[in-house]
């Protein structure tokens, strides 16, 4: 019940509901009336809803030039001046909520079709309060500023408000249903010294669709967030459709060069692991080679000790390890004479061989 009494006061309010912009104010003053001296007004101000149809670009007298450019530097505020029959009535139903959402093209004397569009600006459902909502309570001005970097030139600028009061529904299932959308194209001649060019390439025709979740949506259901069609929002200083690609060429050369100082940082790790390791190793025979010294005494030669045997010397010597001195040698007069008494008993047994 509570969704038929929200569709028939939409049903109801739809008459009086409608807008288009009457024109343009940069950095706060008024540049006057823009309708069909620089905007490239509609003759009603009928929503489109055939995302097919060209009129979805530009309305319908899209494709009729007009005289006049609104002259605007890169970087100043410019706001759209919506109205619905008179300046300053109620600019468009209250059930007509939904997003505004702002986008720029090379200057073409055509109806804008194709995929020239980059988007640069938006505002769509913040929690609590609509794009509509704010436009309403601001007596019809929807604020947004010009890229700062943005090149000079001649530039079509499209405005839009997209009505959701009846989108429960595609337009192509149900052609009495559907959002309703109110674009407005106008014409300006940007100055300053910036090089950035537009370049996002979005092309209405094919870039919304009925499957768009911003475009096919419930307004009287439950939701939380809302999810405004079309590209992202153009940074104003690099490239639209090429500022992915750039972010992700860098993005995989910062990876790359990451991982190559991971593996060097590892492989150095690992080399002084092993490095330490080899060292400790090392250390570790030479205390326990010390302890040993230390605490085995020195052999005292006497004659039992001589060796007499080369066969017997090769037993000992492969059997019997070497136990590395690191104290003074022994000094002292009973020294000497056990040393004097060795040479004597070696001379002996050489000459008994």
């Amino acid at each position: 019940m509570m969704y038929s009494i929200a569709s028939a006061l939409a049903l109801a309010s739809t008459v009086a509901a409608h807008a288009q912009v009457y024109g343009v104010w940069v950095n706060g003053v008024d540049q006057g009336d823009g309708r069909s001296a620089y905007i490239r007004s509609p003759d009603n101000n009928n929503p489109v809803k055939d995302l097919t149809s060209a009129d979805i670009v530009c309305n319908v007298n899209g494709g009729k030039a007009v005289t006049d450019f609104v002259s605007a530097a890169a970087g100043d505020k410019l706001t759209f001046e919506w109205y619905h029959d008179n300046r300053g009535d109620d600019i468009i139903a209250a059930s007509h909520k939904g997003p505004i959402i702002t986008y720029i093209a090379p200057y073409t004397e055509t109806d804008g079709t194709g995929a020239i569009w980059t988007k640069i600006a938006e505002d769509g459902y913040d929690g609590s309060e609509w794009a509509v909502d704010k436009l309403i309570a601001a007596g019809g001005k929807a604020d947004f500023t010009l890229p700062d970097g943005l090149a000079a030139g001649q530039y079509l600028i499209r405005q839009e408000i997209i009505a959701l009061h009846e989108s429960d529904a595609a337009y192509n299932e149900n052609s009495a249903r559907g959002a309703q959308f109110y674009p407005s194209c106008i014409q300006f001649e940007v100055t300053g010294s910036g090089s950035a060019v537009p370049d996002q390439d979005f092309d209405f025709n094919t870039g919304y669709t009925y499957a768009d979740p911003g475009i096919v949506f419930n307004l009287y259901g439950s939701f939380t967030s809302y999810t405004i069609p079309g590209p992202e929002v153009w940074d104003g200083a690099s490239s639209g459709s090429g500022s992915s690609a750039t972010k992700t060429a860098a993005a995989t050369k910062t990876a790359a060069a990451t991982s190559a100082a991971a593996a060097e940082t590892t492989a150095a790790a690992e080399t002084s692991a092993a490095a330490v390791a080899t060292t400790s190793a090392a250390e570790a025979v030479v205390v326990t080679t010390s302890a040993a010294a230390e605490n085995t005494p020195a052999p005292t030669p006497t004659f039992s000790t001589i060796v007499t045997s080369a066969a017997v010397t090769k037993v000992e010597s492969e059997t019997t390890p070497v136990a590395t001195a690191t104290g003074s040698p022994s000094t002292g007069c009973g020294s000497r004479r056990r040393r004097r008494s060795a040479r004597r008993s070696i001379k002996k047994l050489n000459g008994s061989i």
